[in-house]
């Protein structure tokens, strides 16, 4: 069972920047693939970024060049540093954490409400 806490979000103007924040408690966390996912209201959720227990990225279009993920296995923490935010970023950020062990373990935290003004 893997818990996840996010934090860092906020209200900020259009150009400035955050970084979001996601404690991990639970065991193996360098295992799991770890995501950023995001839910503007009357949206359905889509995905931000993910890495990999290797470290490797991916990233949706609108976050390229803007968005940048990361883990420290070491503090179970995956964070989001999102720079040149615009008010299309507004929305409720998500951390999402998965491993395929047989089946595929699922587990997302409470959310985050990033708000970007214009």
């Amino acid at each position: 069972q893997v818990q996840l806490v996010e934090s860092g979000g906020g209200l900020v103007q259009a150009g400035g920047s955050l970084r979001l924040s996601c404690a991990a408690s639970g065991r193996h966390f360098s295992s799991y693939v770890m995501g950023w996912y995001r839910q503007a209201s009357g949206k359905q959720r889509e995905l931000v970024a993910i890495i990999t227990s290797g470290g490797s990225t991916n990233y949706a279009d609108s976050a390229k060049g803007r968005f940048t993920i990361s883990r420290d296995n070491a503090k179970n923490t995956v964070y989001l540093q999102m720079n040149s935010l615009k008010p299309e970023d507004t929305a409720v950020y998500y951390c999402n954490a998965q491993q395929r062990i047989g089946i595929l373990y699922n587990y997302w935290g409470q959310g985050t409400q990033v708000t970007v003004s214009s």
